[in-house]
């Protein structure tokens, strides 16, 4: 769990129960996955480097879902 945590910090600052800590964590998650999804997007329209970007798009797109998941979780008590 401790690597968990060391990767995904910012879930694990949620309360159990308190809808107002999980709104804003998912907010920042969403908001910054999308800036940075953007800005890959952008970057990978260059054909030599595009690769590269399209596999770094996929895995912030997994990060993304595992730490909204994360947070879920977290919210509904289901980790320690």
């Amino acid at each position: 769990m401790d690597l968990v945590r060391s990767l995904w910090p910012t879930p694990f600052k949620i309360r159990k129960g308190d809808v107002v800590s999980l709104v804003i964590q998912l907010i920042i998650f969403l908001v910054v996955c999308a800036v940075v999804g953007f800005l890959i997007g952008i970057l990978s329209a260059f054909p030599i480097i595009g690769i590269i970007f399209w596999i770094i798009g996929g895995l912030l797109e997994i990060y993304s879902v595992v730490g909204v998941v994360l947070c879920v979780l977290v919210f509904l008590g289901m980790t320690k």
